[in-house]
């Protein structure tokens, strides 16, 4: 069973999502949050799987409670996803760095959300290939001088590969096309190269990816 727990200041939203998500026979809503610092003490208490996390809320806005929870050894277990109104949020760039596993917009369809809380859990890509590129445009905008890619040392030249891949924003699949190997093969090598980088997850790869230099600026495909 995947536990969610849900935390925005709007309780209609809330009603929304428990709605949809407890109707389904694999997940369960654990419990609601009307804001950040709600959230960061209902997540300690009830150890979800996910949290759907809106950005803007009163006392304490999502960044701060994504850092609280990210930033927290105890709950590395924890995803958080955020919501957002529109999807080139100006603190989408922000949220991922702070250790979001993605983002939504509220009003995605139904099916989608559905899909995208089952994929976090399973520590699988959440951003679609178009909105993730676009995220990757945003670190190239802001990127400085990479630094040194010593943290890079302990992963072999194929995990390399796979995660400059990643970096530029394909899936596993399309991974696996560009390197003739199978899905599974692909997915394999994201997932040792994520535990090498103590990466939370696929979202983190994209940071590392470019702050290594690993990829850098002008090579999106």
């Amino acid at each position: 069973m995947i536990r969610v727990l849900l935390a925005d200041d709007q309780l209609l939203v809330r009603a929304g999502f428990r709605a949809l998500l407890d109707a389904q026979p694999d997940i369960e809503v654990a419990g609601e949050a009307a804001d950040g610092a709600e959230a960061v003490r209902l997540v300690r208490e009830l150890r979800p799987d996910t949290v759907l996390m809106d950005i803007r809320m009163p006392k304490q806005d999502g960044l701060a409670a994504t850092r609280a929870i990210t930033g927290d050894p105890a709950l590395s277990e924890v995803k958080v996803v955020m919501l957002t109104t529109f999807e080139l949020d100006e603190y989408v760039f922000e949220a991922i760095r702070s250790g979001a596993s993605g983002f939504l917009v509220k009003d995605t369809e139904p099916d989608e959300l559905l899909r995208a809380v089952r994929a976090v859990v399973d520590g699988d890509a959440l951003l679609s290939p178009g909105v993730t590129r676009r995220l990757i445009a945003e670190f190239a905008a802001r990127s400085k001088e990479p630094a040194a890619a010593t943290l890079l040392d302990g992963l072999t030249e194929r995990e390399r590969e796979v995660m400059a891949l990643v970096g530029i924003g394909l899936s596993n699949e399309e991974i696996a096309r560009r390197l003739v190997v199978s899905p599974l093969t692909a997915k394999t090598h994201v997932s040792r190269a994520m535990v090498k980088l103590g990466a939370r997850d696929r979202a983190q790869l994209v940071v590392l990816a470019y702050e290594s230099g690993l990829v850098r600026p002008g090579w999106l495909g």
